[in-house]
């Protein structure tokens, strides 16, 4: 079993390899949600995830023997790299099985750390065991992205890392797919400060750790933008240390991940993935159990497909009311257009795309539907713009 003393090894083991990433208090979330909120900037890392502290610190132990063989692991992105940037590093040939889904930032910051990426597979489940034929026939050394002590205790070095930064700190709040990170953490931040709450967070969609802890029966997803906690199974190794160290675990939607990012983004002015949302979701999405209470959350990681995060950031416009989409019903007369659209800017709006529509419409003839998409400064500017539309004889709508 995993002892305080490996953590505390782990870190004497990566000072000066890894980053002694921030963990900082963030006024304005704090004030958003009612809690004291402080983030530890894990997106911070060179390879932008907490997972090079495990791989480090798993192939800095490798014997000579192992190093000559070379090492193989299966990811969905953020181990990968950190298993590549290390392995570079050390001098060791590294092969990574990634799903297809994996998005292409991460295969490729994985490639340019000289990883042979070999892409198989729809699930994590799918690459793994495609890496263990790989590792028995190429007689390479198989780096979990999880249920290992090695890799566990690297990843716990961030609860003693939260602590010495913020030691006031009741609650940890950590993304949990396999469950190397939370176990790790949680076994560390109890052996350190034993009233501190440990809070796990996944998807709904893959809700493998809730259901093995709880015995409920959530069915498991297909995809999910936190792709990097999309796990199927947690690790054997991990389970008994969450069962018995971490205090609860919850449930978080798509919605809540996506509202997450964009609001780090804006607020907190730093990049996530889906899985590095997760600690923010959970408190967007349970506030009761956070009010009043000093919450450390990792942000895990900050590696996001660039049109992944186009859509998020466009979706959080419209659920803002910062993107609206109208139709406006008028007649087809020319000025008719131009009436619309001064009256929109007199509002203070601005518009974002108009599209006609003549054919597609059960309006008379001489009539056409405008639809416009605006930028505005929120819902109440929406309902503004529309009454004004509204006072000037004009029939409109709002597109949800």
């Amino acid at each position: 079993m995993l002892q305080l003393a490996d953590i505390q090894a782990a870190a004497a083991r990566l000072r000066g390899h890894i980053a002694h990433t921030p963990c900082e208090p963030s006024r304005t979330l704090s004030q958003i949600s009612g809690a004291e909120v402080f983030l530890k900037f894990e997106n911070l890392q060179f390879t932008s995830s907490f997972k090079e502290r495990g791989a480090y610190n798993k192939l800095s132990q490798l014997s000579p023997e192992e190093r000559a063989r070379g090492v193989i692991a299966m990811s969905a992105g953020n181990h990968a790299q950190g298993v590549a940037y290390h392995a570079q590093r050390l001098g060791m040939r590294a092969v990574i099985v990634m799903p297809r889904f994996t998005p292409g930032v991460k295969i490729a910051n994985t490639r340019g750390f000289g990883a042979e990426v070999v892409l198989h597979g729809d699930t994590l489940e799918a690459a793994r065991a495609h890496a263990a034929e790989l590792a028995a026939a190429q007689q390479l050394v198989f780096v979990h992205p999880y249920d290992d002590a090695a890799i566990m205790a690297g990843q716990g070095t961030a609860a003693l890392e939260m602590l010495q930064q913020q030691p006031g700190l009741d609650m940890l709040v950590v993304p949990v797919g396999g469950g190397g990170l939370i176990a790790g953490m949680a076994l560390a931040a109890k052996a350190v400060k034993p009233g501190v709450q440990v809070l796990g967070v996944q998807t709904q969609r893959f809700a493998a750790m809730v259901n093995a802890v709880t015995g409920s029966a959530h069915p498991q997803g297909a995809s999910t933008i936190a792709e990097g906690i999309a796990v199927g199974a947690p690790g054997a190794q991990c389970l008994p240390i969450i069962r018995g160290h971490v205090d609860e675990l919850l449930l978080v939607d798509e919605g809540d991940i996506e509202q997450a990012i964009v609001l780090l983004l804006e607020i907190e002015k730093t990049l996530v993935e889906g899985a590095g949302a997760a600690a923010l979701a959970a408190l967007l999405r349970h506030p009761a159990r956070f009010a009043g209470k000093k919450v450390g959350m990792v942000l895990s990681g900050g590696n996001i497909d660039p049109l992944l995060l186009a859509s998020i950031i466009g979706r959080g416009m419209v659920r803002s009311g910062r993107l609206a989409r109208i139709v406006v019903s008028a007649r087809d007369v020319p000025g008719s257009l131009a009436r619309i659209t001064s009256v929109v800017a007199d509002a203070g709006a601005n518009v974002d795309e108009v599209h006609h529509q003549r054919a597609f419409t059960l309006l008379a003839a001489q009539n056409v539907e405008i639809e416009l998409v605006l930028q505005t400064r929120g819902h109440e500017h929406v309902a503004e713009v529309i009454e004004r539309l509204r006072a000037q004889a004009m029939e409109v709508r709002r597109v949800q």
